[in-house]
């Protein structure tokens, strides 16, 4: 896969990194941020400051009480009604105490939307998400929420940024396959599969140990690497017997390498095997598998 004709299917890894685990050890570069006008360091920093000025988290009016954070921005989508912080998930939730009462309600009314908003309209999503990390940038888990909507609106430098600042925050690796798709969304597929390297993924198993080969696989085939691609998918995890959307998405991956180094009768039959494994129709397999038949209408 190019990294401009990237399925919705890969796209789908922001969301599953957001529902997952955010545990763990990190310790990201923050090479070059700066010549792209977004230093992270820099970036970060303003955020806080703005945040103190504008009485976000820990914000004090005059005599040391609590500012009121009832109206909203000038440059902030409106929030409809009916949308409440309660909507948010209790574990999220948590991590807004450290702000005072109105604002915790607006910052978690914000990324209800952007959660809400992502697949349907993800520019309005990500509207939610950075009025959210306005409000709230010294919380990881606010600028978490905003890398992974930047990344579904395919904002990478923005969503790069976003992620590395939160990561530097709470340390973690389950976002690591995001960040690399990122780094392939930018034309740096060299940087996709350094991370790919990494000690940090190194340190992964499971679905998002399978998520970044799928990633480093497609930064190989940027570069016409296809045998390199079929190599780096070549795993235990390729089990036919498995179903659901990890094991479709690796044998989807693994058949477009094999498409793309002339193997194709062995691609087809992964075709296959991801369309049976596709439980949930999330990807296109059984289409791939007619085009490659020639059954296709």
């Amino acid at each position: 896969m190019s990294a401009d004709s990237r399925s919705d299917d890969d796209r789908r890894r922001g969301e599953d990194a957001y529902a997952g685990d955010r545990s763990g050890d990190d310790r990201t570069r923050g090479e070059d941020d700066a010549a792209r006008g977004r230093d992270d360091a820099g970036y970060g920093a303003r955020d806080e400051r703005e945040d103190r000025r504008r009485g976000g988290e820990g914000a004090r009016a005059v005599g040391g009480r609590p500012t009121d954070r009832r109206g909203a921005r000038p440059d902030e989508p409106d929030l409809p009604e009916d949308v409440q912080a309660s909507d948010l998930d209790p574990a999220v939730r948590r991590d807004l105490l450290s702000l005072d009462k109105n604002n915790a309600e607006t910052v978690a009314r914000h990324m209800v939307m952007a959660v809400e908003l992502l697949e349907d309209d993800p520019r309005l999503a990500l509207a939610h998400a950075r009025a959210a990390r306005q409000r709230a940038g010294r919380i990881a888990v606010v600028r978490e929420t905003a890398g992974v909507v930047a990344y579904h609106a395919e904002e990478w430098a923005e969503a790069l940024s976003e992620l590395r600042t939160a990561r530097r925050m709470s340390g973690g690796s389950g976002l690591l396959a995001v960040m690399a798709d990122c780094e392939r969304g930018l034309g740096r597929p060299e940087r996709a599969i350094e991370l790919g390297r990494s000690e940090e993924a190194q340190r992964l198993s499971g679905d998002e140990a399978s998520e970044l080969r799928i990633v480093v696989a497609g930064a190989r085939m940027d570069l016409g690497q296809f045998d390199q691609a079929v190599v780096t998918l070549q795993t235990p995890d390729l089990d036919p017997a498995r179903t659901g959307s990890a094991a479709a998405r690796l044998f989807y991956a693994y058949a477009d390498a094999l498409v793309a180094a002339g193997r194709t009768d062995e691609g087809l039959q992964w075709f296959l095997n991801a369309a049976a494994a596709d439980v949930d129709g999330e990807t296109d397999a059984e289409d791939r598998a007619a085009e490659l038949t020639g059954d296709a209408q």
